[in-house]
């Protein structure tokens, strides 16, 4: 782990969009946990190919808060680095110069 205040770029795919994401921690961490995010939003993207990307974000936030609200026993240090991820998803916009 890095010391404390070093962030390290992290650059993930999130519905065929890339992000460059800060984490304070290991940057494996961080990239396992956008891996679940794009396997999540993947599939309810799959099962509505209607829906817009913010609207599939949302429904994975909603997925995401119900299994949050149903397992009281997460360690705080996990919830952090998914409202980290969450945040950044919605403050950062797709890479222009990567690939999807």
């Amino acid at each position: 782990m890095e010391p404390d205040g070093v962030k390290q770029q992290v650059k993930v795919t999130i519905l065929n969009q890339s992000f460059t994401l800060l984490t304070q921690g290991d940057p494996k961490d961080m990239m396992e946990l956008a891996q679940q995010v794009d396997d999540l939003m993947m599939n309810i993207a799959r099962r509505s190919p209607n829906l817009d990307s913010a609207r599939v974000a949302v429904f994975a936030c909603l997925q995401l808060a119900d299994q949050l609200r149903s397992k009281p026993s997460i360690p705080a240090d996990r919830l952090d680095q998914c409202h980290a991820l969450l945040d950044q998803m919605l403050c950062s916009s797709p890479d222009q110069n990567q690939p999807s």
